[in-house]
């Protein structure tokens, strides 16, 4: 027998009231049960050679960042976030991994002259990326804009296609000219999926309309977008700049003063700004707004012609002193990420793999375990991380290595000074307590020489570990690994 209130509603419901009285029993009958969450979709976005006080919500003087900003208002920043490497390549395999580049065997810029010791060299198939492990659980993923780990012509296995993305429309080489689309290597550099496609447009705007055509594309199943910019790297070039770059010549053009300095960045930032307020666009537009991971960083600390450093910090890019690495970072997650938020916890781009692989409920590769670690309870929970050791290590275009570490407030920093190419020789030891001193300034390693020791044999140790197990590489300083010393 039905229970009376089932046979009250059916008496005094009306014939015209059916559907919504289906409506109502189908509630009844899935009530208790417990809502299934789509899986979130990423957007990465990586800024080239942008400091920590490149946009305005982390203290840029010059000018206004609004759509960088309100990613900032609307998610957390992390006040002291750090890039793995102090150059281009060595972040982006340490990001695309979230292992530390060392295990993947690129420590330095993937150079553009075929005769330097670091030209041929790339991130190989066996290595596991972010892409590969998101596509096990069913991402659509794409790259638009900067690859720079590795040369196609070198090798068919250095493609991005070939390490998980879908989709790639962007250039291999370091930088290449914002018009003519020429590489630094001296050819044209603008390719669409395995094709070199010529294409007229200033490559900010190339890089943003296509980010959003990838929206328009994928908006209906989980995606992972992968946007690393090619500003504000040089060349110095805003909108309507002439050509600087060609197959046969570089008529290399840098500001003249401070103030066209300022005005340069500016015209090579803003339009990295606008790409961000259009993907805002394409998300709300397409009602994924609210389920959707956006992260937003630099991939090392500024260059002299980009004034977007913060002068507290010492050094700039190629360094291991704070200001080489120390750069922007924004998560923005509505419904998950508190609003307006910040955080100090110590955190470095090798935590960006494991973050969304956490999100997306994906496991890593059982064969390479991950160095870095899962930011969702920072940004989402607001809790502390295990306290942990970071390190840095750069190998300079000259072959001049410096290594850095990090333990709690203590920041043990090495140079090499007089060094052979390639080697670790001269070690020279500096050691700054950054609570008391965030600008590096005093050194204590003579004060504090058993800490300064220990910290160094523990750096020379991880640097070991983890070049080990490194892949085969062509090309490089030395004929044989060198010793830590």
């Amino acid at each position: 027998m039905s229970p009376p209130v089932r046979r009250t509603l059916r008496i005094s419901l009306p014939i015209l009231a059916a559907p919504l009285l289906l409506t109502l029993l189908l509630s009844v009958a899935v009530a208790g049960t417990a809502p299934t969450s789509a899986p979130p979709n990423f957007v990465i976005i990586l800024v080239d050679d942008m400091g920590h006080a490149g946009v305005s919500c982390f203290g840029n003087p010059y000018f206004k960042t609004p759509h960088i900003d309100r990613l900032a208002a609307e998610g957390m920043r992390l006040t002291d976030f750090h890039s793995s490497g102090a150059v281009c390549s060595p972040t982006r395999a340490g990001l695309m991994t979230g292992r530390y580049q060392q295990r993947a065997g690129i420590e330095a810029v993937i150079h553009p002259v075929s005769t330097h010791a670091e030209h041929r060299r790339g991130l190989q198939k066996s290595e596991v990326t972010f892409a590969e492990q998101l596509k096990t659980v069913g991402y659509a993923t794409g790259i638009i804009g900067k690859w720079h780990l590795g040369y196609p012509q070198n090798s068919e296995d250095y493609h991005p296609q070939n390490h998980g993305f879908d989709e790639f429309i962007g250039y291999h080489s370091g930088n290449i000219d914002f018009v003519s689309h020429v590489g630094d290597h001296m050819k044209h550099d603008w390719w669409h999926g395995r094709v070199n496609s010529p294409e007229e447009g200033y490559a900010t705007d190339l890089i943003n309309r296509y980010a959003v055509e990838f929206i328009d594309r994928h908006h209906d199943h989980p995606f992972c977008l992968y946007v690393p910019h090619l500003a504000i790297h040089n060349p110095v070039q805003v909108r309507g700049d002439p050509v600087q770059r060609t197959e046969q010549e570089w008529k290399r053009r840098m500001p003249a003063n401070n103030q066209e300095r300022i005005e340069k960045f500016r015209g090579m930032l803003l339009p990295i700004d606008e790409g961000v307020g259009q993907i805002l666009q394409a998300l709300q537009r397409h009602g994924i707004d609210q389920n959707t991971l956006i992260l937003f960083f630099a991939d090392n600390g500024p260059t002299p012609e980009a004034p977007s450093g913060n002068p507290r910090w010492r050094g700039n890019k190629g360094s291991v002193y704070e200001g080489g690495h120390k750069v922007p970072f924004i998560a923005r997650w509505p419904g998950h990420i508190r609003p307006g938020t910040e955080s100090a916890v110590p955190a470095i781009t090798l935590d960006v793999m494991p973050t969304l692989l956490a999100a997306a409920r994906a496991k890593p590769a059982p064969t390479r375990p991950l160095d870095g670690v899962d930011l969702t309870p920072v940004l989402v929970d607001g809790k502390p991380l295990r306290e942990r050791q970071l390190f840095w290590a750069d190998l300079s275009n000259n072959g001049v290595r410096s290594e850095a570490m990090r333990e709690g407030p203590w920041k043990l920093v090495v140079q090499h000074p007089g060094a052979a190419p390639g080697t670790f020789e001269n070690p020279k030891l500096e050691l700054f307590q950054l609570s008391d001193d965030p600008s590096e300034k005093s050194n204590l390693a003579a004060s504090q020489p058993a800490r300064a020791a220990e910290m160094h044999r523990r750096l020379q140790a991880w640097h070991a570990e983890t070049s080990a197990s490194a892949p085969p590489q062509p090309g490089g300083w030395l004929a044989s690994p060198p010793r830590v010393r």
